[in-house]
């Protein structure tokens, strides 16, 4: 099989930030400018279309070929891009995508090993000897989106807003240049990390993630635009209010409301957080600054932004494209992009169905009177813009507890198993195990249960007080002597647990300190070069470069691997233990089995259910109105289904129809 290393430069007047890949490169004005391209170790050729130059003969049909594996960082612009390119030549069919079976994503690629995402940040990881050119942000924004100001006419006709390359030929030469050494680069990437080989499952498990970004999911344009129309005169409302509260000319500003709090309350205010505003409304009696706070709180909810992101990337079909990006993490979980699936707020408040139609009909004086807070309703009605088209219907259905019982699976912890086989409810049984108690949700000792909740929740990872705090403990009225009971006998309940943390991290230091391969139950240590990587039970792997033994804070041995800062967004090290490490291989784990069910929902011969997205451990799907019950009670089945590689894991799935989306 001949590899087709491949990097376009592109013009639309979209910003593909705001809008997104798809609804870039479906813009009338969308144009590929410069194909620069490789077939396996020949020369890079570029081909400036702009210019008038075309595409040699077999490069068309190579796209479409099996026998040609494309490859390219970020592959999925690629070959959106060139999916539209080719619809308009009438290659490909209005509704057809380029195969993404076919495809290479060296981007991805990184993800798996543990390297950095962007092209120029891997390469500098890697060492290659040839770099991203620096010049290319600047090169992109003159050649690629329209002007910032147009310029008057010149001797080259009427201005249309762009630039061409006859405006800086020069330049242009110098924007050929970058994209012949993006391909360079890519090459070397896809060299230097052949390494780790992409397993056909996930090469699958690829194709399905594009096909479902490709797919989309429909929205209610209709209750997208009240919203955003609701949320900016509600704003207004309570901007206005606030002013007359405050005497401010901007009571959105924090140094302004900071000055105000601190001198109507006699207090220094240094920040004025999240944190900050719930502690001082609980400790003032003043009505108008507790009034000030909470429209603080309602003009900050930012989660209604989701609404204009809506609006941004929605589609000429109203449908929503490229949600997922695939291998978002080291442990191959998925990240949410444009309108952020995998952050969606839950909803709460009781007859949906009304608030909808409040909203549908631009209602928000009902809204007001039966929710009261207008921000929070809009809020709790986001998940529900996404919808199934007519004559179709959402199944949702999604993995009960996973990371509790793949936890219990992998470390051996039988009690907690045993409960899952028989669906006994795990924070009871839970809070059983560490008070000697029988605990029932309704009945006896049933104050019990919420610390039992708790600490399955924040206790897993080897996580203490601090992690109790941060799951609610002090908010749920917990001493920090009860938070510290609370982890002693959480632990003392799980004491294969507890010794599997301890196993992971001493295999991981031996692994890396002798270079041996170890093992761990069905997990295995394994150096590759100064890459370490895990085994999972499914075979994949998570990996972690450049991993040294390390001291950590406290003075103790520890490790520590590059990784991407989340908070800096740079190449630094990372400090890992135990705890942290048993905390990706579940979460890994968890994905492998959602990664199962992908398969055998896409796979089935005779399916007529289309995966429209997928939040955390929970799959929507698009199905007939007709077999609405006789689908979901398939898919529930196949949640319940092990693999040869997680026998003896008790999976469960739990499901429902709705219309629209929401949070059961």
């Amino acid at each position: 099989m001949k590899t087709l290393h491949i990097d376009i430069e592109t013009y639309s007047p979209e910003p593909i930030a705001d809008t997104g890949l798809y609804k870039y490169a479906a813009n009338p004005e969308f144009e590929i400018l410069l194909v620069a391209y490789a077939r396996d170790d020949e020369p890079t050729q570029i081909v400036d279309l702009a210019q008038g130059e075309e595409l040699p003969d077999w490069f068309i049909p190579a796209l479409q070929d099996p026998e040609y594996r494309k490859a390219a960082h970020n592959a999925s612009f690629e070959r959106v891009c060139f999916s539209n390119y080719l619809r308009r030549k009438g290659i490909l069919a209005p509704s057809q995508w380029l195969d993404p079976y076919q495809w290479h994503c060296t981007m991805v690629q990184c993800s798996r090993c543990g390297l950095p995402l962007s092209l120029a940040q891997a390469g500098a990881a890697l060492g290659l000897a040839e770099q991203k050119m620096t010049e290319g942000k600047a090169l992109i924004k003159l050649f690629c989106t329209p002007k910032s100001e147009k310029a008057p006419a010149g001797i080259f006709g009427e201005d249309d807003g762009r630039n061409h390359p006859e405006d800086f030929p020069d330049k242009w030469e110098i924007f050929k240049d970058y994209c012949v050494r993006d391909v360079d680069v890519e090459r070397q990437i896809d060299k230097a990390t052949a390494w780790y080989p992409v397993s056909l499952q996930e090469q699958r498990l690829y194709a399905i993630d594009q096909e479902i970004n490709d797919r989309g999911v429909l929205l209610d344009m209709e209750l997208v635009r009240n919203a955003v129309r609701a949320d900016t005169i509600q704003a207004a409302r309570l901007n206005e209010e606030a002013m007359k509260l405050t005497g401010l000319s901007n009571p959105n500003s924090v140094p302004q409301l900071k000055r105000w709090l601190s001198e109507t309350l006699g207090i220094s205010l240094d920040t004025l957080n999240k944190k900050d505003v719930a502690d001082i409304k609980g400790a003032t009696d003043d009505p108008r600054v507790r009034r000030v706070l909470q429209i603080r709180s309602e003009m900050g909810k930012t989660s209604n932004k989701k609404y204009e992101a809506m609006l941004n990337v929605a589609g000429d079909d109203n449908r929503v494209r490229g949600l997922l990006q695939f291998y978002g993490s080291r442990t191959g979980r998925w990240a949410g992009r444009l309108v952020q699936v995998q952050n969606l707020p839950q909803n709460h408040i009781k007859d949906l169905d009304f608030a909808r139609t409040c909203l549908k009909e631009n209602d928000i004086e009902m809204i007001e009177i039966g929710y009261g807070n207008v921000a929070d309703t809009l809020s709790q009605l986001i998940r529900t813009a996404f919808i199934a088209p007519k004559g179709k219907t959402f199944a949702v259905c999604d993995f009960s507890a996973i990371e509790a019982r793949v936890l219990a699976w992998i470390a051996g912890e039988d009690w907690v198993l045993d409960a899952f086989r028989h669906g006994k409810d795990i924070y009871c049984e839970t809070a059983s195990q560490m008070f000697h108690v029988p605990v029932e949700k309704h009945g006896a000792n049933a104050e019990l249960r919420q610390k039992g909740k708790i600490s399955v929740l924040a206790l897993g990872y080897g996580g203490g007080v601090s992690a109790l705090d941060a799951m609610g403990g002090k908010r749920q009225g917990m001493t920090e002597q009860e938070e510290a009971d609370t982890v002693r006998k959480w632990r003392a309940a799980n004491p294969k647990i507890v010794q599997f943390w301890s196993d992971v991290e001493n295999a991981a230091k031996e692994c890396v300190i002798t270079k041996a391969t170890t093992h761990v139950g069905p997990l295995e240590f394994k150096m590759h070069g100064t890459t370490m990587t895990i085994q999972l039970p499914s075979g994949r792997l998570i990996s972690y470069p450049d991993i040294k033994p390390s001291t950590n804070r406290f003075g103790s041995s520890s490790l520590q691997y590059h990784g991407l800062n989340q908070v800096t967004n740079k190449w630094s090290w990372i400090e890992t233990y135990g705890g942290k490490l048993t905390e990706n291989i579940i979460q890994a784990t968890a994905r492998d089995c959602l990664a199962e069910v992908m398969y055998l929902i896409s796979f089935h011969y005779a399916n007529p259910y289309d995966i429209v997205f997928h939040v955390h451990d929970e799959i929507i799907c698009e199905v007939p109105e007709d077999q609405a019950e006789e689908a979901l009670a398939w898919i529930r089945d196949i949640f319940s289904k092990n693999m040869p590689w997680n026998e003896g894991l008790p999976l469960n799935g739990a499901g429902y129809i709705t219309p629209y989306y929401l949070k059961d």
